[in-house]
This record gives structure tokens, sequence and C-alpha cells, in this order.
């Protein structure tokens, strides 16, 4: 049992102020923040579905899997995202080597061009295959790329304020985060331009306990430019897999590696 399952089991037994009994600094809650959304587990693999809707209500819809190994915990990390439906995305693979001391390395294979594609540090916040999640949004920012602020400690969250260590390289001013106090997972975080106003927006709807962890198995993203919204559902969700490391690598992005893609 790891340490982030056993501060959840603690959090069924005794009052939220005896898990905290020293005051976490910001950072410290958006480390704890990134290690329960991300790093579930030594490996995971999950089902995900992406129901695109715009101002007029009209809807498009993305499937796919995500494969997940963590090669240290809050650290380097491997995913693997294959796309199933619709048609003119199917056998689309995304691959991504997370380094959050580093630029990650991500990859796009297109298979009608039997093209791989390889993704700028520019291009990671940029829309996920025209969804309003963007490319980091599905493998994670490193919290250490922004300098975070505590602004109100609640009974049941955390409220952030975070700023770009590089402002150049983002298309935000800040954004704030709302944060569970005992679970860290995020329940809201917007994103603000220049003026303030907010950009974007990530709701968590639903959460789920899986194998002794908490999960966030639905969640929203609004673009309040465009006026669309994403919804994403998870589903088929399964922790420590014992996945091999030979699954990650430029081999999977032209022949994935089904035996494993599969619900087990």
């Amino acid at each position: 049992m790891n340490i982030k399952t056993i501060i959840y089991s603690l959090s069924t037994l005794l009052p939220i102020h005896q898990i905290h009994a020293e005051t976490l600094s910001a950072q410290q809650i958006m480390d704890n923040a990134n290690l329960s959304y991300y790093y579930v587990g030594d490996d995971g693999r999950a089902e995900a579905r992406m129901k695109i809707i715009d101002k007029q209500g009209r809807t498009q819809l993305r499937q796919f899997t995500i494969l997940r190994k963590d090669l240290v915990d809050g650290g380097d990390q491997d995913i693997l995202v294959h796309f199933s439906r619709p048609s003119d995305v199917k056998n689309t693979v995304f691959r991504v080597v997370k380094h959050p001391q580093a630029q990650d390395d991500r990859w796009l294979y297109l298979p009608g061009l039997d093209l791989i594609k390889r993704i700028s540090s520019g291009d990671k916040r940029t829309s996920f295959v025209g969804s309003d999640f963007f490319y980091e949004d599905i493998s994670g920012r490193s919290p250490t790329l922004d300098s975070h602020q505590l602004i109100e400690k609640m009974a049941n969250k955390y409220h952030l304020k975070s700023i770009p260590n590089h402002p150049d390289n983002v298309e935000f001013n800040h954004y704030e985060s709302w944060i569970d106090s005992t679970t860290f997972l995020p329940i809201k975080v917007t994103y603000f331009d220049q003026n303030n106003s907010p950009m974007r927006e990530f709701t968590a709807l639903k959460k789920q306990l899986i194998q002794g962890h908490p999960v966030i198995t639905s969640a929203q993203v609004k673009n309040f430019a465009s006026g669309n919204k994403t919804i994403m559902q998870i589903r088929g969700i399964k922790f420590d897999l014992g996945l091999p490391n030979n699954i990650f690598s430029e081999k999977s992005l032209r022949t994935p590696p089904f035996k494993w893609l599969r619900k087990r």
C-alpha cells in the first residue's frame, strides 16, 4: 500500500485537522494533487470517451484507451494513448515520455499518412484531437512550472492561485485551483487571461474509489471563448497491471500493444 492510499484510508477514520496537523505549503498541496491525479498506482489502464459539444449543441465523439507507467512516483512517466473511434482518428496513437524537470518528449502517429509527428513544447497547450482538453491536460502539467499561492483553506478544499514561471510559453496569465483537502483531487481549475477573464475551466463531475484509490471518472473542460465544452467519461480503470517497459516505444506507435489495450 503506497502513501496515497494510506492517506485516503486514514481520512475515512480521522478528522481532517488530525491528518493535516502541520499546515501544508501551496507547493506541497499542488505536488500532492499531481500525485493523486496522474500517478495512481505504479501503472494503469483506462478507457476514455470524449463528447465534444459546440455552442450550437452539435456533438463529436472520441474514444481511446490510455496506458501509463510510472518510472518514478511524481517523476518520469511513460504514456500511450490509442484511439479506436471515430473512424477518422482510429489507430491514431499519442505517446509521451514525461520529464517533470525537463521538456517532455511527445509524438503523434497519424495512420492515414503513416506519419509520426513530433509534438513541440509549444504545441502541448493546444487542442487534443479537436477537443477542449489540451495535450498537457492528458499527460499532466508539472507543478514546478508555476509559482503557487494558497488563497484560502476551507473545511473540505484548498483554493490556490498559480502563476507560470515562464509566461511566454503559455496562453494564460494565471490559473486558480480548488483541491479536495482529503483526496487532493482537483475539483475545479480555471485559467485566466491578462484581463483576469476566464478562458478555460476544468471541472471534476464524478469520482469513485477504485482499488483503494479515489479517482475522477468524469470531467468537463469548457472553453469560454468558443462556447464549446468537452465531457470526458473514464471507465475500465485498473491499476498495477505490471505493464512491460517495451510497450512504450516507437514501435508501439505503428503496432499498438493490443494485448494490454484490451480490457483485462
